[in-house]
């Protein structure tokens, strides 16, 4: 399978209008993931799309970069989207911080968002921490990625916070996508059809605590393996933009 221009990639894994989905998983228990964040964004053509992300420092989130826009609004502390809780913290970003070498072919995608200030730390709400550089986790490994994502290939976006185990496989898995580059993603999936999918994207791959990747893309009917953008290979870059901001 050749990999999606952009354009369509970005209306698959993130767009309202087919929402993402974690298939195969099981609604999390409320706030047991509080560092997930909800993405609001706001699209050069003034169209609205959600995206994941998740929490690194109280003014700091760590999503996919091409969930950018032409503005980002962030939920944190949610679990069902659609009601409004007391935990709820909303706020809007400040700067959005797309890796520079991104481009069309969806490499190099990890974006950092500035938040306009800082959240409050609660129960709710709370930071992920990131892996080492050069931090390597072996193919069978087993982990959770958390979304709002679609629960099966056809239908709208889940209201509540979705999680689903899966494993990371053989880097060979994912010689389908043409451009996969083992050095700077993350091949993951579960041969019982389990996966992260659309307006999932942004969300974390968090492996024994610790947030490994950041859901890239996958294929169009939702099957597996899906690619993880890897995150221990940008900590120089994440490290320089935290500390200069």
């Amino acid at each position: 399978m050749h990999r999606l221009p952009l354009p369509l990639l970005f209306l698959l894994l993130c767009s309202r209008a087919e929402a993402g989905k974690i298939i195969g998983g099981t609604e999390c228990k409320p706030h047991s993931r509080p560092y997930v964040a909800y993405l609001e964004t706001v699209t050069s053509q003034h169209t609205l799309v959600t995206c994941g992300g998740f929490l690194i420092r109280q003014d700091f989130v760590l999503t996919a970069a091409h969930c950018a826009g032409r503005s980002i609004t962030v939920t944190l502390g949610a679990h069902n989207i659609k009601e409004k809780e007391d935990t709820w913290q909303k706020l809007e970003v400040a700067k959005q911080f797309p890796h520079p070498k991104y481009g069309d072919n969806t490499h190099y995608d990890i974006m950092l968002l500035k938040l306009k200030k800082k959240v409050n730390l609660t129960l709710a709400v709370g930071t992920l921490p990131l892996p080492p550089q050069f931090n390597f986790i072996p193919p069978g490994r087993m982990c959770l990625v958390a979304g709002w994502g679609m629960t099966e290939a056809e239908v709208l976006d889940s209201n509540t916070l979705q999680e689903v185990k899966l494993r990371l496989m053989d880097p060979q898995a994912c010689r389908q996508f043409m451009t996969f580059d083992h050095n700077l993603q993350l091949c993951v999936g579960n041969p019982r059809k389990k996966s992260a999918f659309k307006g999932d994207s942004g969300g974390p791959l968090l492996c024994a605590g610790v947030a490994q990747g950041i859901v890239s893309y996958g294929r169009v009917d939702a099957k597996p393996p899906a690619v993880f953008t890897q995150i221990s290979h940008y900590r120089p870059w994440i490290n320089e933009v935290l500390k200069e901001n």
